[in-house]
């Protein structure tokens, strides 16, 4: 597969590779994506841990990371960001931003633009930047996991990513939490500190809460609203 195939190819690649890869693992669904894309792709991270990018590296070591530089992150996220920078030096971390700063997007539409449309603000601030860097892209990894999400249930290894225009690849998709956690302990995995400290899934710091033990691990995500996912993938 070339950096030049159109849609129609590159959505034909994704629904053959969807039934080929139903079961393969993480390292078989990353060297596929390799092998077909290359420098193509690029692996999402939102840095809340860095198990993907370590997966990645295994099989390309100067992959493309994308995270999207909301400017709500968490002091936390951002440090991890950098941390996972020391320690996989050949990756290149592409930050994502939006077109307004905090500061440009408070003076158009007013300050907390979270608390009063969260879904707006996700949209500019986490969509469109993510939609713009991928259109340099034919593949993107991501580290969603049925487990997740009701809404990820039924998230398939390989798709096609039609809202974004690229293939789509989830490596972990099928793992549950206790591989997850395994695979941390076991490679010495960096993690974003607010883990450890109840914050289970980590976003942007305005809509992010400590969960309750045994609660939901989405739970702290814009709690106290019906919202449950940013529009990334859904």
């Amino acid at each position: 597969m070339t950096v030049a195939a159109s849609t129609d190819e590159l959505k034909a690649l994704a629904e053959r590779a969807s039934e080929e890869l139903a079961d393969a693992t993480a390292e078989q669904a990353l060297r596929w994506a390799v092998e077909q894309f290359g420098d193509d792709l690029i692996v999402a991270s939102n840095m809340q841990d860095a198990v993907l990018i370590d997966l990645a590296t295994k099989v390309k070591s100067d992959v493309d990371v994308l995270f999207l530089e909301t400017g709500y992150h968490f002091a936390e996220t951002i440090g991890t960001r950098d941390a996972v920078a020391t320690v996989y030096p050949d990756i290149t971390i592409v930050n994502a931003m939006p077109e307004q700063s905090v500061a440009e997007q408070d003076a158009e539409y007013g300050p907390k633009l979270h608390d009063r449309d969260p879904n707006l603000c996700c949209h500019l601030r986490k969509v469109v930047p993510l939609r713009n860097t991928l259109a340099n892209y034919s593949c993107w990894v991501t580290g969603v996991r049925r487990v997740d999400a009701p809404t990820r249930a039924n998230t398939p290894i390989v798709t096609w990513d039609d809202r974004n225009g690229l293939v789509k690849v989830n490596p972990i998709a099928a793992w549950t939490d206790d591989e997850f956690n395994n695979y941390i302990d076991e490679h010495g995995i960096l993690q974003n500190p607010l883990v450890s400290e109840g914050y289970p899934s980590i976003g942007c710091a305005p809509c992010t809460a400590k969960v309750a033990p045994g609660a939901d691990p989405r739970s702290g995500r814009w709690a106290g609203q019906s919202k449950t996912e940013c529009g990334l993938h859904g």
